[in-house]
């Protein structure tokens, strides 16, 4: 059976929540780079496979997916195991909590930190823009608001879900990575024990390490 593909770059949030989970399952994949500077994605093959002009795309023989969490969820789903099973769909309770964090990372966590890599790491050193330091600021603000949430959750529970690793916690890979990794603002994270407990039990995951090479190298946004 021939592998699936991904399409788009390693270093793409959007792509690096999908190859989390496929590198999470063991899954064998294919990525298909995306060339960003020469308008790829907005070319008919790949509008084809995501009409939106945006990535990942995801080809699993006849299907075509798009969206990087719905791509996620499909991957979990079809290579769940007794070993993997990061959805914990077989079980309502767990699977209602996963969701929660899931939607809780969609509305809160992503809006209020994303602000953050795009001004600090994303648009000056891919797009040669200056760092829109208001932003910066307003963005910190809310950050603190949403993480002060999740520090007290953590202090009760190992993972966003429970005390198992779930698509709750990869969801989050990306974006914090960049923040802590590509942006002065890792520091932020000391003043919430838990939170940085848990960021450093899922970066010593394999996934998690083997990924980071290609966000610490990013090519293209």
């Amino acid at each position: 059976m021939a592998p699936v593909k991904v399409f788009g770059p390693a270093a793409s949030t959007n792509v690096a929540r999908v190859l989390v989970c496929l590198e999470e399952v063991g899954a064998e994949y294919e990525l298909v780079d995306i060339d960003f500077p020469g308008k790829g994605h907005k070319r008919p093959e790949h509008l084809a496979r995501n009409p939106f002009g945006q990535v990942p795309a995801f080809q699993d023989g006849d299907l075509i997916l798009f969206e990087s969490r719905a791509i996620a969820k499909y991957v979990l789903r079809k290579y769940k195991s007794e070993q993997v099973d990061l959805l914990r769909e077989s079980n309502l309770e767990e699977a209602a909590m996963v969701d929660i964090w899931t939607e809780v990372e969609i509305h809160q966590y992503h809006p209020a930190l994303s602000p953050i890599v795009l001004e600090c790491f994303i648009y000056p050193t891919l797009r040669g823009l200056p760092t829109n330091q208001r932003i910066v600021d307003e963005s910190l603000v809310k950050a603190k608001k949403v993480l002060e949430i999740y520090e007290a959750h953590l202090s009760k529970h190992k993972y966003l879900a429970g005390d198992f690793v779930s698509f709750a916690d990869l969801n989050h890979f990306a974006c914090t990575f960049y923040l802590m990794d590509a942006t002065p603002y890792a520091s932020l994270f000391n003043s919430y024990p838990h939170v940085k407990a848990w960021w450093e039990d899922l970066m010593s995951r394999p996934s998690m390490k083997k990924l980071g090479v290609h966000l610490c190298n990013p090519t293209r946004t």
